[in-house]
């Protein structure tokens, strides 16, 4: 019986210290044979253990310019060919390539992971709190800790040496590019801003207004997060200025990072979420871990209420099934948590709801003062 060989392209690799790494799931367990189009250099291969974390030292030479048949079982398994050359694609064949799984596309992103938290809608949420501890700090990794239908707030690793803060809100319409485009009237303006804040225009994921500030935020460290919505009538159309307060534990205090007036609005907060994301495509092999809570609102009319339940989604890469290593839950702390990249996976679905999680039960008091 005629076996198909699996073609991974070179393309969907990434570079590792001089070397080519294909990951992908191999489904079945028993005899798989290794080759490579274009072949040249030396392939190593090694099981990734649960938890995505690979100790040095784990991989075996199994690929020296010639085809080879080794031993498997089912898991996630790591291809590096070392001095790739012209290497155009890892081949895989033998039985334990059945229904084995690669991201095949160009895009080599971890999948965006979300909580979209479940709010009544004719409730008007004046406030929305939550907090955020990261437990991994990949570069490219944006946690966002207070999404909204007009906006984002949360915290990103930019470079080996600068993290930042990030608050930004959408304009109105419908441009996804170029800011330029978008009418006056549509656009989102700057009202205010803390000290050390850059505000700017952005473009290339629709348009609006963003801002950030500089901040050595560090992993395992627990961040406040905090957006306030004010509808305010504006002319002959509704408005809402949003502001964005940031907790500076050692300040011991609430800090403004901006405030903007959203044109075409009128509305309090709503579609509230958090999420992880990898921004950048070099490293989406690796984990990025989060846990977010306790999370709360406050309505127009000064009540409180715990957000109690959750649902999982993900972006087009999760849907599509072109990445599958996703996980989300109840962490130990019993905070909810999201994982995207490492090759780790729970089964959690698009639209899955998340189990329930310990409640806080203690509103977050004090607000801002100023507002």
């Amino acid at each position: 019986m005629h076996q198909e060989t699996l073609r991974i392209p070179a393309f969907t690799a990434y570079e590792e210290n001089g070397a080519l790494v294909w990951y992908g799931e191999l489904k079945h367990a028993g005899p798989l044979t290794l080759d490579l189009e274009g072949r040249q250099g030396e392939l190593f291969v090694e099981k990734v253990p649960a938890g995505g974390i690979l100790k040095p030292g784990g991989a075996r030479k199994r690929l020296v310019e010639k085809k080879e048949t080794i031993t498997v079982t089912p898991g996630y398994w790591r291809f590096a060919l070392k001095a790739p050359g012209k290497a155009e694609a890892l081949l895989l064949s033998g039985p334990a390539s059945k229904e084995a799984h690669f991201n095949l596309k160009e895009r080599k992103n971890a999948a965006s992971v979300h909580l979209s938290y479940a709010l009544d809608k004719e409730i008007k949420a004046e406030w929305f709190y939550n907090e955020v501890t990261v437990r991994t700090t990949p570069l490219y990794s944006y946690y966002m800790a207070c999404g909204f239908a007009r906006g984002y707030f949360g915290i990103q690793v930019n470079s080996p040496t600068e993290r930042r803060i990030i608050f930004s809100i959408w304009d109105s319409g419908n441009e996804g590019i170029d800011r330029s485009k978008v009418a006056d009237e549509d656009q989102v303006k700057l009202l205010a801003k803390g000290e050390g804040v850059v505000a700017s225009g952005f473009g290339n994921e629709g348009t609006g207004g963003h801002s950030h500030l500089v901040y050595p935020w560090q992993k395992d460290t627990t961040y406040k997060f905090l957006v306030h919505a004010e509808p305010v009538p504006m002319g002959s159309g509704q408005q809402t200025i949003y502001s964005g307060y940031f907790w500076f534990p050692e300040k011991k205090s609430w800090g403004l990072i901006a405030r903007f007036r959203a044109p075409k609005d009128g509305n309090y907060l709503r579609g509230l979420y958090s999420f992880n994301e990898n921004f950048g495509g070099d490293n989406g092999q690796l984990l990025r871990l989060a846990e977010f809570g306790p999370s709360w609102i406050r309505t127009n009319n000064n009540k409180w209420q715990e957000l109690e339940s959750a649902s999982f989604s993900c972006d087009a890469t999760g849907r599509a099934k072109d990445r599958l290593d996703f996980a989300a839950g109840v962490a130990k702390s019993g905070r909810w948590y999201l994982s995207n990249g490492g090759f780790v996976k729970n089964g959690i679905a698009y639209k899955d709801p998340l189990p329930p999680r310990k409640l806080h039960g203690k509103p977050p008091e004090p607000l801002p003062k100023e507002r």
